[in-house]
């Protein structure tokens, strides 16, 4: 099939009604949980992961997908209202956002903000369907040595970036992989890291464990840290919306940086959108003439990070979808979506389900407009939901949480292990160490045993087999110079930036 037969396979599975119907509730989900603050977008799909087990396999990833930069959109509400980042994504908009409500303008924060995030998501979204097809065509000759390499390489470049230092996220990838090897041995069958207990044959349930240590133990670090607040109503009506000519004039450069810093970061495995708009910040403060007043309300503050947040939530899903390694916990998510349904991700996926893939990147398009229509007209109840109080709120997500998980299975013993993981995640908070990685680990660990099983098959237990693939041996060479660059402050004494 020509590439304008994929977008018109892409369009006309997006379009049915039944792909539809699930874009605009994950989409609004996604929104109304992002706009509560402590939740979060790893915390939200968690949540709402259980939903897809009974939906097709392209409506179960179209929803995830909307949820996943629904929360990228509804976290900036919070931001600008309330100074109350939704999620670590949306921190660096509280810096202008806030400042421009107690001005009086924070409806025209948010009108921008949402301005911002569908260029971004734009941008990124072209970025995607054009480079994630020659990716893929590219992969298909690669070897499980190849993979293998290439997975090793985003676990460390993963740990490298994520918050801690490089050794506590080396350490956290190595717990995620050894309770990804829990259950039955791949080749052999064999029982393995049980205990003897026969729930965990199967393995530790990829939906207990993001629950847990994600959703239980961010509610626990919320509870007591986030306050109801007032907001002005007046404030955000659709008739304080209307930006200046100046506000227009000054947003465009910005949208356009930043959507190109958070594209590049996007791609880059463990970097993702927190970074993406940081350094999007840092960089409109840098070229501005006159940075000090950054901090202050300036417009510049808000287009510029929403739109490279929405450019890198795009493509994330270059990696993810093209070569099968995911590059954040939330992408780690959507592969494990994709391997419940019986779907194997990599390469393969754009020959063998060009419908579920095209469709997905249609629903992309459908999505942000669906988000443009939510949080415009709907910024009232938003607006309404940030002053319920949160000893109702939170009691309410857990209780949800339990649900999802049990219906999952009927299993019991799948709420006892989100009881458990979330201590696990709220005392790894508290250690300062961080979470992504254990996920990335679990989901990334038992493919890599298998790619790394079938490698040494394949040469005969010759571990040169690595080595003498140029592809596998360039990729490992750059995971080496990654850990080394990272284990640096360590080496010498110094502690990391």
């Amino acid at each position: 099939m020509s590439y304008f037969d994929n977008l018109i396979l892409g369009l006309q599975t997006a379009l049915s009604w039944y792909n539809l119907l699930w874009c605009f509730v994950g989409v609004f989900l996604g929104t109304l949980l992002g706009v509560i603050p402590g939740i979060g977008v790893v915390a939200a799909i968690s949540m709402l992961f259980p939903l897809t087990f009974q939906l097709e396999p392209t409506a179960a990833l179209i929803m995830l997908a909307g949820i996943w930069y629904g929360t990228s959109y509804g976290g900036s509400t919070a931001s600008i209202l309330l100074n109350v980042p939704g999620s670590a994504t949306n921190a660096v908009t509280c810096l202008d956002g806030y400042p421009m409500t107690q001005q009086g303008r924070g409806g025209i924060a948010l009108l921008m903000t949402t301005v911002a995030s569908f260029f971004g998501g734009s941008f990124g979204i072209i970025l995607l369907m054009g480079f994630a097809g020659t990716i893929s065509a590219y992969a298909l000759s690669f070897s499980s040595a190849e993979y293998f390499s290439l997975m090793l390489l985003g676990l460390i470049a993963a740990c490298n970036v994520s918050s801690g230092s490089i050794l506590k996220g080396l350490i956290m990838v190595a717990l995620g992989i050894l309770f990804g090897l829990v259950g039955s041995d791949i080749y052999t069958g064999t029982r393995r890291f049980d205990f003897g207990i026969l729930d965990l044959a199967d393995g530790i349930n990829l939906v207990a464990l993001a629950m847990g240590l994600f959703g239980v133990s961010e509610v626990i670090a919320s509870v007591g840290k986030v306050d109801g607040k007032k907001v002005d109503p007046n404030s955000v009506k659709l008739s304080a919306m209307k930006p200046t000519r100046d506000d227009v004039r000054r947003s465009w450069l910005p949208m356009i940086r930043g959507s190109s810093i958070g594209a590049f970061f996007g791609t880059l495995p463990g970097t993702g959108s927190s970074i993406a708009a940081f350094m999007a910040y840092a960089v409109e403060k840098r070229v501005s003439r006159a940075p000090e007043k950054f901090g202050s309300g300036q417009i510049e503050g808000i287009m510029a990070p929403e739109a490279a947040n929405n450019a890198a939530d795009q493509t994330s899903f270059i990696p993810t979808l093209a070569l099968g390694i995911p590059g954040s916990a939330t992408m780690a998510l959507m592969l494990g979506a994709l391997m419940i349904h019986g779907i194997a991700p990599g390469p393969q996926l754009m020959t063998e389900q060009p419908s579920l893939f095209w469709g997905l990147v249609m629903s992309f398009w459908i999505g942000n407009v669906l988000l443009v229509i939510l949080n415009v007209p709907l910024v009232g109840v938003w607006v309404r939901l940030l002053m319920v109080p949160y000893n109702w709120l939170f009691p309410a997500v857990l209780m949800f949480i339990c649900i999802g998980t049990y219906s999952v299975s009927n299993s019991a013993f799948d709420v006892m292990l989100v009881v458990l993981f979330g201590a696990l995640g709220y005392a790894l908070r508290v250690g300062g160490y961080p979470a992504a990685p254990m996920l990335l680990g679990f989901v990334l660990g038992p493919m890599m045993e298998e790619h790394f099983r079938r490698a040494m098959l394949l040469s005969r237990g010759d571990f040169g087999t690595f080595l003498s693939r140029p592809i596998s041996a360039t990729v490992l060479a750059i995971a080496l110079l990654v850990l080394l660059w990272g284990l640096k402050p360590l080496i010498f004494n110094r502690k990391p930036a």
